[in-house]
């Protein structure tokens, strides 16, 4: 027997099912965890991120004067200051190097030697500690290598002292993202040599 025609629509139960909508509160959820790992990120690379921008650059110079000093261009003084760049080197890639003595007029003794050098350091404080342990004496040392105020130039800037035969000796460097230095002041202290290293920083790294 045929089956009658009928012009009824299937039932709802016949239809095929709609797809099911990702749910609300998992996505909120998800988008939160995103924000949170986004920002925790920034929180602990972005400031290094943006010192490593603002301090890579760097070009070096060793100017003729140096508040009051002068430029020592004689060939002594330039074996003694390519002695401290190579040591300053040793260990880092750097991109350029500088190495000067600068003498006081009015006494001889109190002679500064400094080697800098340009490179891209991600861990100036350590970078710079590993400088001091490579070019200090190992009877005498430097003592105590303390931290001190860097200046405007910002990064990190240490000092030390040694009493050898030659008497009171100090060492100080500074390091940051883009440049990284060593200076020996005989016959002064290290409140004095920071000071001043200071003054022949500002005069010695230009950031570009």
């Amino acid at each position: 027997m045929a089956t009658p025609f009928t012009d009824e629509e299937p039932s709802l139960d016949e239809t095929a099912p709609e797809p099911r909508k990702p749910n609300r509160k998992i996505l909120l959820l998800l988008g939160a965890a995103v924000a949170a790992a986004c920002l925790a990120a920034a929180v602990v690379y972005g400031p290094t991120t943006l010192r490593l921008l603002q301090q890579k650059d760097v070009t070096l110079t060793t100017p003729a004067q140096i508040s009051g000093l002068s430029l020592d261009t004689s060939a002594e003084a330039a074996d003694t200051s390519d002695y401290l760049r190579t040591a300053l080197a040793a260990g880092l890639q750097l991109d350029d190097s500088v190495g000067a003595v600068y003498t006081d007029p009015a006494d001889p003794a109190h002679s500064v030697i400094v080697a800098a050098g340009a490179a891209m350091l991600r861990n100036p404080g350590t970078d710079l500690d590993r400088v001091f342990d490579t070019v200090t004496d190992p009877e005498n040392g430097f003592g105590t290598i303390s931290e001190v105020p860097a200046g405007p130039l910002g990064g990190v800037m240490k000092c030390g002292t040694s009493t050898g035969d030659e008497g009171a000796l100090a060492i100080c460097g500074w390091a940051d993202h883009g440049s990284i230095a060593i200076a020996i002041f005989p016959g002064r202290t290290t409140a004095d040599a920071s000071e001043l290293l200071r003054t022949m920083r500002g005069q010695i790294q230009h950031r570009d």
